[in-house]
Order: structure tokens, then C-alpha cells, then sequence
């Protein structure tokens, strides 16, 4: 077990700093910081003090050590566009995305999983057929047009849900959440759906096939031969054994949900990375940039290291010899 995580610390450790130079590429040769910060009219003696004082000046290697030094710390500069600290700005958006994510995260496997085990084990029902069905749809349907079409009738024609925002938020120490108000939860309707609808019918559809070909397996006929009853058998046996690809796939998608929200994100004006790191590509705000790709790879290389853990959890052969 501790030479298993140690080679996937080693693998983090490794795709972290290849991120992290990636990011300080962007640093360094995609705009100038020092006009963005002193302006086309401030005097050369101006720039070149600043300059220096930014350690612009130095060789390569020491500013990407320097940097990566001060991205341990979570320190990323300061944004171009709002003249505030990147880690206190990332970190203000953070709980809006979170609380998006996981939201649409447990409506997916929620709703995605039970649908998925019975549309295998009544795979012949006119349910089955029309869940099929609706999940062809959910998963050809871009997420702007789900979004658009959720506010159009919901809070156009309806009312009954507000378009856009995040609602009334409390503070709960550091965090900000709008899951103790009822406009935090009306306002988090919507969004969550629109984020979840193509994870949903995605874990719907795999878990389905899953089953279906577990189902086939010898074992499974053997359980029914012996007189194993078959509740036993589909929620015991078999969904226990579909879980293997179900959990990667998971870790993966949670990953997408944090970093790829950008789009519902935009749709409802949620005020979270995904908006923001929008506005810092309008604005060619790179200090915001390359801190949220640092963000959204340590995310995803924490997610691979708790999906693998859980391997171990579900299916013991997978465990190291």
C-alpha cells in the first residue's frame, strides 16, 4: 500500500510541475505584465524599475523557482484586471463552484446509477425504452441550450426560479455558502441541472451496459442456479462489480464538472471560477490564468488519488500484490 501511494504522489508530484511550468510560461511570454500594470504611457526608467523590482530581469530557471516557491505559498501575483490578490480572488469563486459541482455531481450519480440498474434489469419496459430515450437527448444537447431552455420557461414564463445569480449567501467562517438560504437553494436548481444532465445520462447509459454484461457472466448464473433470490443478485452481485468502471468514470466527470463549468457558469452568471476565469481570458489576465490551471490540476490529480484508494474499497483484486 505505501509504495502504491508513494508511485501516485511521485506521479502527482510530477504533473504538478509540469503544470506549474506551463503556467509560468504563460508568465513569461504572453504579455508584457509590466504595460498591463503601469500603462503604454509610463516612461522606460518606469518599466525597467518595475522590471526589476518583479524580477522580470533574472535568467529563466530562477524566476520558475522563485515562482514555484511562491505557488506552494498560493501566492500567483496579482490580476491585471481587478488589482487584487489571484489566491484571494480564486478563493472568494471557489465555494460558488464547489457547491455547483457537487450539487449536479450527486444529482447525476444519484438519479444516473438507479436509472442505469433498472433500465438493465427491465431493459424489455417501456420505462427502460423512455429512459433510452431521454437519455439520448440529455447527452446530444449542448449544456448553453439545456440552460437556456431551463430559463426560458422556469423563470420567463413561470417565474418560479430566478435566471441568474447565486441568491442571499451566508458566511459560515471562511466560506461563503447559499445552501442555508432558500434563494441560495432556488438559485442552485436550475445550474445544477443544467451541469448534471450530461453527466446523468452519461452514468445512466454505463451503468446500464455494465450491468447488462455482468449479468451474462457464469458467476451470476451460477447465483440463480443455487437459489440466490434476485434482489440479492442485482444489488449484491452484480452492481457491486459494475461499480469499477462507474468510479472512474465518477472521478473523472467530478474532475470536468469543477473545471468545465464554464459554460452553465456564463449561462446563469454564477459567480464562480468558471465566470471568472472567462473574464481573465477576455482580459488576458494571465496571473488569474495560470492560477487556475495550477487549481484545476491539483484538483484533478487529488480526485485520481481518491478514486484509486477506493478501488481498493470495491474490488479487492485490484489491490498490489
Amino acid at each position: 500500500m505505501l509504495r502504491f501511494l508513494s508511485i501516485r504522489a511521485w506521479n502527482g508530484l510530477l504533473v504538478m510541475l509540469g503544470v506549474s511550468f506551463t503556467s509560468f510560461l504563460l508568465f513569461s511570454y504572453i504579455g508584457d505584465p509590466v504595460n498591463n500594470l503601469l500603462g503604454e504611457s509610463a516612461t522606460v526608467a518606469q518599466k525597467e524599475a518595475l522590471r526589476a523590482s518583479l524580477g522580470l530581469d533574472q535568467p529563466l530557471l530562477v524566476r520558475f523557482y522563485k515562482y514555484l516557491g511562491l505557488a506552494v505559498r498560493g501566492e500567483f501575483g496579482v490580476s491585471y484586471r481587478n488589482l487584487e490578490p489571484v489566491g484571494q480572488l480564486l478563493w472568494s469563486r471557489v465555494p460558488a463552484t464547489l457547491e455547483l459541482s457537487f450539487c449536479a455531481a450527486a444529482l447525476a450519480l444519484g438519479a444516473g446509477i438507479p436509472m442505469g440498474v433498472y433500465a438493465a434489469i427491465r431493459r424489455d419496459s417501456r420505462i427502460a425504452q423512455l429512459m433510452q430515450l431521454v437519455s439520448l437527448i440529455g447527452i446530444s444537447m449542448p449544456s448553453f441550450l439545456t440552460g437556456i431552455l431551463l430559463i426560458l420557461v422556469f423563470s420567463v414564463e413561470l417565474n418560479w426560479l430566478p435566471a441568474s445569480g447565486r441568491g442571499d449567501v451566508v458566511q459560515w467562517g471562511h466560506w461563503s455558502t447559499g445552501l442555508l438560504t432558500l434563494s441560495g437553494w432556488k438559485s442552485l436548481v436550475m445550474p445544477s441541472i443544467t451541469l448534471a444532465l450530461f453527466q446523468l445520462t452519461l452514468f445512466m447509459r454505463l451503468v446500464r451496459s455494465e450491468m447488462l454484461e455482468v449479468l451474462r457472466t457464469d458467476y451470476i448464473k451460477f447465483a440463480r442456479a443455487r437459489g440466490i433470490a434476485e434482489r440479492s443478485i442485482h444489488f449484491h452481485h452484480a452492481l457491486k462489480n459494475t461499480l469499477i468502471p462507474v468510479i472512474t468514470v465518477a472521478g473523472l466527470q467530478l474532475g470536468a464538472l469543477i473545471a468545465f463549468s464554464i459554460i452553465t457558469e456564463t449561462v446563469f452568471q454564477w459567480p464562480g471560477m468558471g465566470l471568472l476565469i472567462i473574464q481573465a481570458i477576455t482580459f488576458s489576465d494571465i496571473p488569474v490564468i495560470a492560477a487556475y490551471l495550477m487549481l484545476i490540476a491539483l484538483l484533478f490529480v487529488g480526485i485520481n488519488a481518491a478514486v484509486d484508494l477506493l478501488y481498493f474499497r470495491v474490488d479487492p483484486r485490484v489491490r498490489p500484490a
